[in-house]
């Protein structure tokens, strides 16, 4: 019974993520991070107000429980966009956040501590909820209105006032930009770009050549960034689910089913299987101080690829003058990404194995590989969705992914029925099935690798294109084909 309402609280808890994102995404952070805040600090009130009189206040606990559990889920939910301030460190600090989350399960043996030495629970939980209260305050005089763009989304509002042309402009900085290249191109080129009704329509506009450039509308940057059914249906994502919904159900399979795995191993020693499970709580601290690990593998070497600036520094120029080639930023990513699971699977696998072995010593062993798994995938799947996709989708992708990942995790109670009942409570079978579905995990890294060279091969491609267009025209002067 209790391994049922393990799995149905994991569900929920996940399956709320969907919902959130897609608020987040279409009204920012903020708004939904004042409401969880103030839902989490409302929770801890009532909670500490039902405490006071247990007997005829109880009924209280589960609205505070269903409060608390939309409020910590808020505020846990729009922490995830902070990271967009940093730039290349973003997949760090992610992996940050998603550590801190994980290893939040530490905190309660403290609570416990300082409630055994004689702190009453009301106060704790009074405490608790200003905490919330900075919380809901630090939100609402520092989180701006808008979203955190992410660094690739970057983007300015200019307002252009030209008096003497007669119009007022407000356009954004990169419909700035692409003005000022289509006047830099026309006036670079001149006239012989220019078919003779052109010039008859410009004829008698001798004030400045660019005033029709400066009043074209510009196309939208929607056709840069894929919609988000497209995003949805993306290899990587289909191939990223897959890849979570198998190692979902391998890590909450063993952690709910833990207890009866070490009771089978001991025979039935209860002091011994309360030892080890206290040493798993432990050790969920594991998840802070190694998750910003596989997000540094996410930004290792941003920092040294292109970012589209046409100027080069002067750290970018070699000793004979000429530019230093750098690294394509996308294809670094892809690349990085591709490390990063590819290591995670394998922690996986080996965790998979140490399961197989019925040894009790070996099992503190399964349990750092659990908590390094369980922090590395969630951050690797975050700093693959904040790279390859929009910010505007992050948290709709991120719901979506907690919410199939949950639906498929759902199966570790048939697992456990099967384990408990016609297996007699030997875990091998199950684990040994599950060693062979995490072997799906694979997939993933091996389609970034393919997905790395189709990128390189256009790359070349778009190269080969500029020195034969540069060749054919017998000009070095690239301004004449931008």
């Amino acid at each position: 019974m209790l391994n049922l309402a393990f799995t149905v609280g994991s569900f929920l808890l996940s399956a709320i993520t969907l919902p959130l994102g897609i608020v987040m995404d279409k009204y920012g952070p903020r708004k939904l991070r004042l409401l969880g805040s103030a839902c989490f600090a409302v929770s801890c009130v009532m909670i500490a107000y039902g405490a006071s009189n247990p007997n005829s206040l109880s009924v209280l606990i589960f609205i505070s429980l269903s409060l608390n559990g939309f409020g910590g889920m808020c505020m846990t939910f729009t922490s995830l966009t902070l990271p967009n301030m940093f730039g290349d460190l973003r997949s760090t600090f992610i992996a940050l956040m998603i550590g801190s989350y994980a290893s939040s399960a530490v905190t309660f043996p403290g609570i416990k501590v300082i409630y055994d030495f004689g702190v009453s629970f009301i106060l704790i939980l009074i405490v608790w909820a200003s905490c919330a209260g900075l919380v809901f305050f630090n939100c609402f005089f520092n989180w701006p209105l808008e979203p955190f763009p992410g660094p690739e989304d970057m983007d300015y509002t200019v307002k252009i006032k030209f008096s003497w042309l007669g119009f007022d402009h407000k356009i954004t900085g990169k419909q700035f930009y692409k003005q000022v290249t289509t006047v830099g191109r026309r006036l670079s080129v001149g006239s012989s770009m220019k078919n003779p009704k052109e010039l008859a329509a410009q004829e008698g506009n001798k004030l400045c050549l660019s005033t029709v450039d400066l009043e074209v509308k510009c196309q939208a940057d929607d056709a840069a960034s894929p919609s988000f059914m497209h995003s949805v249906f993306s290899p990587i994502l289909l191939l990223s689910l897959i890849t979570m919904c198998v190692t979902q159900l391998r890590l909450i399979f063993y952690m709910g089913a833990m207890n009866n795995i070490l009771g089978f191993l001991v025979e039935g020693d209860l002091e011994t299987v309360s030892l080890y499970t206290s040493v798993f709580g432990v050790l969920q601290l594991l998840c802070l101080m190694t998750a910003p690990m596989i997000g540094y593998i996410m930004d290792w070497k941003l920092k040294e690829c292109d970012d589209g600036s046409e100027e080069a520094d002067e750290s970018d120029v070699n000793q004979d003058g000429k530019k230093r080639k750098k690294r394509d930023r996308q294809i670094q990513k892809i690349s990085n990404a591709t490390r990063a699971f590819v290591f995670t699977n394998i922690l996986l696998v080996g965790f998979g194995f140490t399961c197989l072995v019925p040894n009790l010593p070996l099992q503190i062993l399964s349990f750092i590989l659990h908590t390094i798994v369980r922090g590395f995938i969630h951050s690797a799947v975050g700093g693959l969705y904040a790279a390859v996709y929009p910010s505007t989708q992050f948290g709709s992708l991120t719901g979506l992914q907690s919410l199939v990942s949950a639906l498929f995790a759902l199966l570790q109670q048939p697992l456990f029925l099967a384990m408990m009942g016609p297996l007699k409570g030997d875990p091998l079978w199950v684990n040994v099935g599950l060693l062979g579905v995490s072997m799906l995990g694979f997939c993933l890294p091996v389609y970034l690798i393919c997905y790395k060279r189709r990128l390189e091969r256009e790359k070349q491609q778009r190269s080969d294109d500029a020195k034969l267009f540069l060749k054919i025209n017998g000009t070095p002067n690239e301004e004449a084909f931008v």
